[in-house]
């Protein structure tokens, strides 16, 4: 293992998340749950990690990385986000990628688009967290021409799931296509948008989350991302 970081000792959630193994909370649970050993001994929160220690999750070592995966994938409907083995359509083995990674947040399994991969849980948990309010932005079909009043009502908030989201950039893309940026992340919150004003969801594709663009990358294919992209994310991010 790389001793990077852990020559005074590293906590063991901390490690794990750099590892690609959980996001710092997922990293927490597995402890909890006894399935994490340091020098085959059970680990507990607040241990910590040194360069000499072997690090195992369910019986298999963990190493940590000492550079970020970030991949941009374009998924193809059908497509689950999700690392479960059970599901013969998870967007792991899927991908197929030679290190552990999971996705940074979720697309629905119907919708399309751009899906960030990575193996470092702290900079999924920045992206995803609500508060932060990164944009992410989505070009939409529905099923019947869009009007001026749906999309006023689209932009300036709509109650769903018992509560009313966040007002909003929207504009009319074509007769039945429209663009829409959020800076929250609500369950299927688009669809659920839409329905409200009548209107079906034909086809939902996201096309860039905060400076990532998904630009023209072939449906099904991944990429890494650009050493100027990662600059300004982790910029953004407050990483550096």
């Amino acid at each position: 293992m790389g001793d990077e970081g852990l020559s005074e000792g590293m906590r063991i959630n901390r490690f794990l998340s750099e590892a690609g193994v959980a996001s710092r909370r997922g990293a927490d649970r597995i402890i909890e749950d006894g399935r994490v050993t340091i020098d085959g001994k059970v680990a507990v929160l607040g241990d910590k990690v040194f360069p000499e220690n072997d690090v195992c999750f369910d019986g298999k070592p963990v190493v940590r990385e000492t550079c970020d995966v970030i991949l941009v994938f374009n998924k193809p409907p059908g497509i689950t986000s999700t690392s479960d083995p059970g599901d013969d359509r998870n967007v792991i083995d899927y991908i197929g990628y030679h290190k552990r990674i999971y996705s940074i947040g979720r697309l629905d399994k119907d919708s399309e688009g751009l899906l960030l991969m990575t193996n470092n849980g702290d900079l999924a948990d920045k992206i995803m967290r609500s508060r932060y309010e990164h944009e992410k932005e989505y070009i939409v079909t529905v099923s019947k021409d869009v009007t001026s009043e749906f999309i006023k009502g689209m932009a300036n908030g709509v109650p769903i799931l018992e509560t009313v989201t966040k007002k909003c950039f929207v504009e009319m893309t074509g007769s039945r296509e429209f663009r829409i940026i959020l800076k929250q992340g609500l369950n299927r919150q688009i669809r659920r948008m839409c329905e409200h004003f009548g209107y079906d969801v034909i086809r939902l594709q996201r096309v860039r989350i905060m400076n990532i663009k998904l630009g023209n990358l072939k449906e099904g294919s991944y990429r890494d991302i650009t050493k100027m992209e990662r600059d300004d994310l982790y910029r953004q991010l407050k990483l550096k």
